[in-house]
């Protein structure tokens, strides 16, 4: 019973601000006088004193603009892994509408562009917004056919 007792008188008694001049937290409640900071109901937000605040320090990121062009990048390594796994057939014309069907490309893709990087030995026939030299040669060399939209000259 004593354990309990002793346990009770270490806990510390809750200060009660504003209680009068004899509790030591009386008038102000400790707050001082005047100003916003006495005030309730106030806080100063990331203010350092005259030191640059953190938010102003960092760089600034993230604004994505509205009118931005997603454009995919595929490999022809990872098309022939496509077509071997039967998820694009080559009977078709490959484009971007039937990659998006077969769900190879997410639905806000606007463009996509074929890199040469990988093994490639399908003979297809794709259309394409953007391509590589090399991948261009790829894709003839194998039998197929490409289609570049925005070919630049």
């Amino acid at each position: 019973m004593t354990f309990l007792n002793t346990l009770h008188n270490l806990k510390t008694k809750k200060i009660r601000v504003g209680r009068g001049i004899g509790s030591g937290k009386g008038k102000t409640s400790g707050r001082g006088v005047k100003g916003q900071k006495s005030r309730s109901g106030v806080a100063i937000k990331s203010f350092e004193g005259g030191q640059m605040p953190l938010y102003r320090r960092l760089p600034k990121r993230g604004f994505n603009p509205v009118r931005q062009k997603s454009i995919a990048v595929i490999n022809l390594g990872d098309l022939q892994k496509l077509i071997n796994d039967k998820k694009i057939s080559t009977d078709r014309k490959i484009n971007i509408d039937s990659l998006k069907k077969s769900k190879v490309l997410r639905k806000s893709i606007n463009k996509f562009k074929i890199l040469s990087n990988g093994e490639f030995n399908s003979k297809i026939d794709i259309e394409v917004d953007y391509s590589s030299k090399i991948a261009k040669e790829k894709i003839e060399k194998a039998g197929g056919q490409i289609t570049v939209k925005n070919q630049s000259k």
